[in-house]
């Protein structure tokens, strides 16, 4: 069976993430969760500045950071640590940042 056969046969999102990219815990399939929760932070920090009405170099200035790395989490282009992230959000922005490790 081609790939495109095995697209159309898919029946919901994860079975064609199975078809795409593998199965989760495969590496070509780790790769793309990880690429794919980066975006996400990076939407949710681009959405949390707009309605804050900031512009990346006053987040910065009230975390204590530079533009050019609000701009790289914006693009998904960076690691983030854990507390830098605690400390745009609900320092910078005003969200509660809450965990969940499944």
């Amino acid at each position: 069976m081609t790939k495109n056969e095995s697209i159309k046969k898919t029946k919901n999102f994860d079975e064609l993430l199975d078809v795409q990219y593998g199965k989760v815990g495969s590496k070509k399939r780790d790769e793309f969760d990880k690429k794919a929760q980066y975006f996400v932070i990076s939407e949710m920090l681009k959405d949390a500045r707009a309605e804050a009405n900031m512009t990346q170099q006053q987040l910065a200035e009230k975390v204590g950071t530079k533009k050019s790395y609000i701009s790289r989490l914006e693009n998904g282009s960076c690691d983030i640590q854990l507390s830098t992230l605690y400390r745009i959000f609900e320092d910078g922005l005003g969200k509660r940042v809450s965990l969940l490790i499944a």
